[in-house]
């Protein structure tokens, strides 16, 4: 894997030189013309081999010789790109030439040993993936096999007569479904009725009672102001608990402590509320509530071929010839669920011939007397193996994430993008091949979906405590990252090109690793940072710095743009906190970032960007709050940022004919307006691969934009927010026509005469509709066959309804 991620990066260095317009450095090429035949090859080599190493072995001393030259070119090529940039006295194309010579060398001998090895007869037709595009939810819904009499006894210990205040543990080792049970029980319509409120908190090993009840909050009243002490938090959510039947659903409790610092900030209401942990700690079940607890056993053989029958087949039935071998490899799974459904996954995405299934029976035999956490890793080693090569880093960077970490889609789509070892695909974009790469990952049962959007699109997805150790672990042997925790050694860190600073939460711990990244100024390898402490890190000096995402959870520490932007000029993606009374302009030396992708500061409103911005063709993403954009330079030629998806919030942004042409493709865009002016956005319908559209007018601006405002017909979500005092009658005829709007949030506004009555065939491919504060709008007429796709219809504060005569 590591070779693979290793090639496929400076493939994607070299690609960037040659598309650049403007590249910092120009490679030789005579060299470009030897080297880039070998990198083909050897891609397409490690896509076929298989080395059929055992598990816990160190690294294919062969892969590991590949990655070591493909990293070794890339030093090369972005130490260079680096010096010259900052004008550093080490640059000399001739010195570059010179030592990538040597590369092209080794790489020649390792193309000569890959063709004696015969790479191209070593494909495993074994584990050829099928074309199986079967939805993941299956997987989801037959994970439940075998539980329901636990079901069916947390579902009356919720409901039943008791008044009390009750805490009922779920007890079990990982991977029985605890989760995956309360989960199923959280969402269940009735349980919905029977209580007034719900919230959801996972508790992991390493907690922060500030972030619990900041989760918990968050659900019971949307916004809420994280700077609070937690106190102050904990007495917030007393006072909205207080009367009200609530149930809180508290997953992945390691302790008693966990629980003394939360349980006061729970009233007793005598309504009924319930509260259900789940834990894998039976003594602690035992503290918290006696013998009140439920336990989640291990199937037996029965439901286990059950539940891998569904996971593989879904309804369909399995063959005969492969049902004896099914049998066999759901009992070598012991009953665990997610041993089941990880080998599940992986035979459902593969061929389904008995030689195959012989060869995972035969496997997983022979770690059946294991203990059961190292059973359960080795089974998912199994599943690693038989992953596409292109699939093992998307999955092995799942480890990077905190435990039971809510991981938004958007943000692993950007960094996977930004990492560069996604596998190119003619016609399609990196950020469409990436979501092929996780939803095939989910469909394997390795990735879980948390969280659904509104219009049905995977916006959470998570790991399984299991899945991410086993992430770590591989990560480790392949030296695909670093994780720096307390006392971590130096010298297992001096290799690292990926360095993740694990979250933590008491002061002694933060202070640890604040002290050991003094050793670390002298790693110079380093590519990606990724921080979660709460506290952003201190200045640092890696200078071929690729990737920082440094917005930790309460980041009180924030960032001169200047001192610690604009030295990364190797930067790809930058998510960071901007310090407030330097946040005003970003500086015009921006352009140094030569290959910046993902842009994101989180600071006051009203940062202003240099002309300058203009001139970065490789930019994706550009997220900050109230973003001034200037104009493009009229003497500059036709500039277009063809690269440019997502440009989020601008403030009075300036939609003219010259920056709609600058800004072909893209697909998300969010506006502010503090001004009149009614044709900032005339030009907006020439947009035409516009998908997610939100402008929001304050009550200064008025919004006399909407009457000449016309929309793409390529939009797919849409958010308009204007002043009470204006009509939404006229800008609503244009919106229901829209064939492909899927999500529409209408805030504040009136309607002419009280009443909105839609017309037929519009909205027709419409599922969320919500409506905030429309408080003058008194009958809404509607046909049955009106909104014939709506799934989710919001009404948040609209206080003036009357039901028609």
């Amino acid at each position: 894997m590591a070779a693979y991620e290793a090639l496929a990066s400076l493939k994607h260095i070299i690609d960037n030189l040659q598309l650049h317009p403007h590249p910092p450095i120009s490679l030789n090429k005579t060299q470009l013309h030897i080297l880039t035949p070998k990198l083909t090859f050897l891609l397409e080599f490690l896509e076929c081999y298989n080395p059929h190493l055992p598990y816990a072995t160190e690294a294919d001393p062969f892969e590991r010789r590949i990655a070591d030259a493909a990293h070794a070119a890339e030093d090369l090529i972005e130490s260079h790109i680096v010096d010259r940039i900052t004008n550093d006295d080490n640059f000399s194309s001739d010195v570059l030439d010179r030592a990538l010579e040597k590369v092209i060398e080794e790489m020649a001998l390792i193309e000569k040993e890959a063709i004696e090895i015969g790479a191209q007869n070593m494909l495993d037709k074994k584990s050829t993936p099928s074309n199986s595009s079967r939805p993941s939810s299956i997987a989801q819904k037959s994970s439940m096999v075998g539980v329901d009499d636990v079901k069916l006894q947390l579902m009356d210990k919720l409901t039943a007569d008791c008044c009390d205040l009750q805490i009922i543990p779920v007890v079990g080792m990982a991977g029985t479904g605890k989760t995956t049970l309360s989960r199923n029980i959280y969402g269940e319509r009735f349980i919905k009725g029977h209580f007034y409120t719900r919230a959801w908190a996972t508790i992991s090993q390493e907690y922060s009672i500030l972030e619990i009840f900041i989760v918990v909050l968050r659900q019971l009243k949307g916004e809420v102001r994280e700077s609070l002490s937690e106190d102050k938090l904990g007495e917030m959510m007393y006072q909205h608990l207080f009367g009200r039947k609530y149930l809180i659903i508290m997953d992945d409790m390691w302790s008693i402590e966990a629980w003394d610092r939360v349980r006061r900030y729970f009233p007793d209401n005598k309504n009924g509320s319930r509260i259900v942990v789940t834990t894998r700690l039976s003594n602690l079940a035992v503290e918290l509530a006696g013998s009140n607890s439920l336990e989640m056993r291990l199937l037996d053989e029965a439901d286990s071929w059950d539940l891998l029958s569904k996971t593989v087949f879904g309804e369909e039935s399995c063959p005969l010839g492969l049902e004896e071998i099914g049998k066999r490899i759901g009992k070598s799974c012991k009953g665990l669920p997610l041993s089941i459904v990880v080998t599940g996954g992986c035979l459902a995405k593969s061929k389904h011939t008995r030689e195959f299934w012989d060869y995972v029976a035969e496997n997983l035999n022979s770690v059946v007397n294991l203990e059961d956490n190292e059973r359960c890793l080795r089974i998912l080693h199994m599943s690693y193996k038989q992953l596409p090569v292109y699939l093992k880093p998307c999955f092995l960077y799942m480890g990077v994430f905190p435990e039971d970490k809510a991981i938004h889609v958007s943000k692993l789509v950007k960094l996977w993008v930004a990492e560069g070892f996604l596998k190119p695909v003619a016609g399609k974009s990196l950020e469409g091949i990436a979501k092929e790469c996780l939803n095939d990952l989910i469909s394997r049962n390795l990735i879980l979906i948390h969280e659904l959007g509104s219009t049905g699109n995977i916006k959470y997805c998570k790991v399984h405590d299991l899945l991410r150790d086993f992430c770590l672990r591989e990560a480790q042997k392949e030296r695909f990252y670093g994780v720096v925790r307390q006392h971590t050694p130096q010298e297992t860190m001096n290799a690292q090109r990926r360095l993740v600073i694990s979250s933590s939460t008491t002061e002694e711990k933060v202070s640890d690793a604040l002290q050991s990244m003094d050793t670390l100024q002298s790693m110079s390898l380093v590519r990606s940072l990724l921080w979660d402490f709460r506290e952003a890190p201190p200045p640092l000096s890696f200078r071929l710095l690729r990737i920082l995402a440094a917005h930790g959870f309460l980041s009180t520490r924030a960032y001169r743009l200047e001192e610690y932007m604009l030295q990364l000029v190797n930067s790809r993606y930058l998510d960071i906190r901007a310090q407030r009374e330097q946040a005003q302009k970003f500086p015009s030396s921006i352009t140094l970032l030569w290959n910046l992708q993902t842009l994101i500061v989180d600071s006051v409103s009203g940062l202003t960007a240099p002309a300058e911005i203009w001139h970065m063709p490789q930019i994706r993403h550009i997220r900050l709050r109230g973003l001034h954009l200037p104009d493009p330079p009229s003497d500059q030629g036709d500039i277009v940022l063809g690269n440019l998806l997502t440009l989020v919030t601008i403030k009075d942004f300036k939609c003219s004919e010259e920056v709609v042409k600058r800004i072909p493709n893209i697909k998300k865009l969010r506006v502010s307006y503090y001004r009149r002016k009614s044709s900032y956005l005339s030009n907006l319908v020439c947009l035409h691969k516009l998908e997610s559209f939100g402008c929001f007018s304050f009550p200064k601006s008025g919004a006399d934009y909407m009457v000449t405002l016309n929309f793409p017909n390529s939009l797919k979500k849409l958010s308009l927010q204007i002043g009470f005092w204006h009509c939404w009658d006229n800008i609503l005829e244009r919106i229901g026509t829209l064939p492909l709007l899927e999500k529409l949030k209408l805030y504040y506004g009136s309607f002419g005469n009280s009443s909105w009555e839609t017309s037929e065939g519009h909205f027709r491919s419409l599922k969320f509709l919500e409506l905030h504060e429309c408080n003058e709008l008194e009958f809404w007429t509607a046909e049955s066959f009106h909104f014939p796709c709506l799934e989710h219809l919001v009404l948040h504060r609209c206080r003036c309804w009357r039901k028609s005569p």
